[in-house]
């Protein structure tokens, strides 16, 4: 199939999943974010978002990789107009990480309501992060200083940091965790969490996902010293697997467009804390590369954690 037909499709598929899921779709700011990266798309993953709670039921999000080496995602979405460059210290941040670390790919994250949303900055599975190399970077959120011990304590201050992100509509930052042990996702363990972070005691529900658990991550602004919202990310092979009944629309979506990707191996299943309300989000893959197994800290074998 021509690059031109592929993108064709790609353009149905997100049309697709807006109408499924009952949001708008806004093809100009689809065309714009799919055109400022067409040297990326064509050879990228794809993958597709969709969540709970109000505050993922009115877009569907859709995010492709962009390699390492060429030009700034972020100058790149400046100069096509898809964020806005203010004096925040938020639009020096992204230049200050891509300077300090080592960088595997980075990462567009775009709604098909709303346009681009996020820019990640993913380091390499062999030479992780530890989040104590960002902590003096002119531009971060004093909250990551203030809750490094936090995560330290808890089972996350080595270098397990696969990836870093910056949300530019709400003014956040994402921090990533992977390799996580057996007592970092033990029950009293995720309690103790919730607890130094004020947040309400978890469900049961949530500390069971928590023990399968292969990533965690945490939300942190400029504006609060606290953690706004945790997530932990568990994966499984088909949507049945899934602890939680899935509407049918989306289960239905979700079969159409894995059915498409030969290579589709994968179904992440995410539960979300969010200052005591809990929203649950499903992400698959369009178009998987196998690649990408390492980066996410899975066995291509048998797409189980590692």
């Amino acid at each position: 199939m021509s690059e031109a037909m592929e993108l064709a499709d790609l353009y149905s598929a997100i049309e697709k999943s807006a109408r499924v899921l009952g949001v708008p779709y806004a093809h100009d700011k689809v065309r714009a974010v799919l055109t400022a990266y067409e040297d990326a798309v064509p050879h990228s993953p794809i993958g597709f978002r969709m969540g709970t709670g109000q505050r993922y039921s009115k877009d569907v999000d859709w995010r492709f990789s962009v390699p390492a080496g060429g030009p700034s995602p972020y100058a790149t979405a400046v100069e096509k107009g898809l964020i806005e460059e203010t004096d925040h210290p938020i639009s020096r941040l992204f230049s200050e990480v891509a300077e300090r670390c080592r960088i595997a790919f980075f990462g567009v994250d775009f709604g098909a309501a709303t346009g681009l949303k996020k820019l990640y900055l993913t380091f390499p599975p062999e030479d992780m992060e530890p989040l104590s190399a960002l902590l003096d970077l002119p531009s971060i959120p004093t909250s990551v200083a203030e809750n490094h011990g936090l995560f330290a304590r808890h089972g996350m201050g080595g270098r397990q940091m696969p990836m870093f992100s910056i949300d530019y509509r709400h003014r956040t930052v994402n921090l990533y965790f992977t390799q996580l042990s057996p007592e970092t996702r033990a029950p009293e363990n995720i309690r103790s969490i919730h607890a130094a972070m004020g947040h309400p005691e978890p469900s049961e529900r949530l500390l069971a996902l928590a023990e399968d658990a292969f990533s965690f991550y945490a939300t942190l602004s400029w504006d609060s010293p606290r953690v706004e919202r945790t997530a932990f990310s568990v994966m499984a092979k088909e949507p049945a697997d899934l602890p939680v009944p899935m509407e049918p629309g989306i289960a239905t979506f979700l079969a159409d467009m894995r059915s498409k990707s030969a290579d589709d191996r994968f179904l992440y299943y995410v539960a979300q804390s969010a200052g005591g309300d809990e929203v649950y989000k499903v992400q698959s893959y369009y178009r998987f590369e196998p690649w990408l197994s390492p980066v996410l800290q899975v066995d291509g074998e048998d797409g189980q954690a590692g």
